[in-house]
């Protein structure tokens, strides 16, 4: 499994990446592991400002739906649009193509007090 040490970790499995005051999230390598085949993605969230551990949106998979919570307060800027008509980029590349949202972060100390990849990576085993 893959834990980028550049990304920052939640104990519902998104990740964040922090650049300037900008966050983008998505889900971890080890979540759409466990989720499996997904077949679609539902955000409807963009514009909307969320409190840290808000319900984001929605990932489907063949056997599950499962909520996607915001790791940290912001406004949903942007809504990855490739996810619409390719929802599997979140299984064959999480940390990339893959990413789901991007958020204007209220406070980026927010960020700080997630997990890094070593305690992440301990966590799910």
């Amino acid at each position: 499994m893959n834990f980028p040490e550049n990304l920052k970790y939640t104990k519902d499995h998104e990740w964040v990446l922090l650049e300037g005051d900008t966050a983008t999230i998505g889900i971890t390598d080890f979540a759409q592991r466990e989720l499996g085949d997904i077949v679609f993605v539902d955000i409807e969230s963009v514009g909307k400002t969320l409190g840290a551990a808000e319900i984001f949106g929605t990932v489907e998979a063949v056997k599950t739906v499962s909520d996607l919570y915001l790791p940290i307060a912001g406004t949903v800027l942007e809504l990855n649009p490739d996810l619409s008509s390719a929802p599997e980029s979140v299984n064959q590349d999480p940390y990339g193509n893959g990413w789901m949202i991007k958020v204007k972060v209220n406070n980026a100390a927010d960020v700080d007090a997630l997990m890094d990849a070593k305690a992440y990576q301990e966590m799910v085993g």
